[in-house]
């Protein structure tokens, strides 16, 4: 693994905990905040793929409302625009998990970057009110080229933006998903299974599987 060059990182589930926005969902709807969290994100990755299939992009901070929308009315509560407002921002305050920090600063020779579905609209001022920026040489998004992961022309971002090999690349996402999608396009993978879960059966494996983002700096 001499050969990386880059240690490039999903952020949502990844970096940052996006179950940390359920306080504030059982906060505004007692009894019913954490099956909106739960609506509400697996709409914001079922939104993504169907729009990615259908051809109508739209930025992640969109389809971020509208599946926190249907979550809502999934659960026939009312959503106000103010609480409306209010779980947006939650988006843009998530927790990072308690060793990113850590790693980050031990793998400082290496370019350490973000690649997420992520709009910047939400990932710049995540970044900054994680106090996570000093820590990070860049925050890259699908934006770039409204092709949302896991499709082979957004991992493609990343090769033309830092100049690498895809043998150069060592991809984390906690997502099956994204690990799928990044394996099958050549990077090598680490999938960071914070659940002891099971990956799916697409054909491909990661290269790596650690419980949290500790187990990489044995390649650093």
């Amino acid at each position: 693994m001499n050969t990386i060059k880059a240690f490039v990182f999903d952020a949502y589930g990844t970096l940052f905990d996006v179950n940390s926005v359920a306080k504030a969902c059982e906060e505004l709807f007692p009894q019913n905040g954490s099956k909106i969290c739960k609506v509400w994100r697996e709409k914001q990755l079922e939104y993504s793929f169907l729009r990615q299939l259908m051809g109508r992009y739209i930025p992640f901070s969109a389809i971020t409302r509208d599946a926190l929308q249907y979550a809502c009315a999934r659960e026939g509560v009312v959503l106000t625009e103010e609480k409306e407002i209010f779980l947006l921002d939650k988006y843009l305050h998530l927790k990072s998990f308690p060793e990113v920090k850590e790693v980050l600063k031990a793998i400082k020779e290496r370019n350490r970057i973000i690649f997420s579905n992520g709009s910047y609209d939400m990932l710049l001022p995540l970044v900054n009110n994680s106090w996570l920026e000093e820590f990070l040489d860049d925050v890259i998004s699908v934006d770039e080229v409204k092709e949302y992961k896991p499709t082979p022309m957004s991992y493609q971002i990343i090769i033309e933006r830092l100049g690498v090999k895809r043998n150069e690349v060592l991809f984390m996402s906690s997502n099956t998903w994204d690990i799928a999608g990044a394996t099958s396009f050549g990077f090598y993978t680490a999938w960071i299974n914070r659940k002891n879960d099971v990956m799916d059966n697409l054909g491909v494996a990661p290269n790596f599987i650690y419980s949290d983002l500790t187990g990489i700096l044995e390649h650093s």
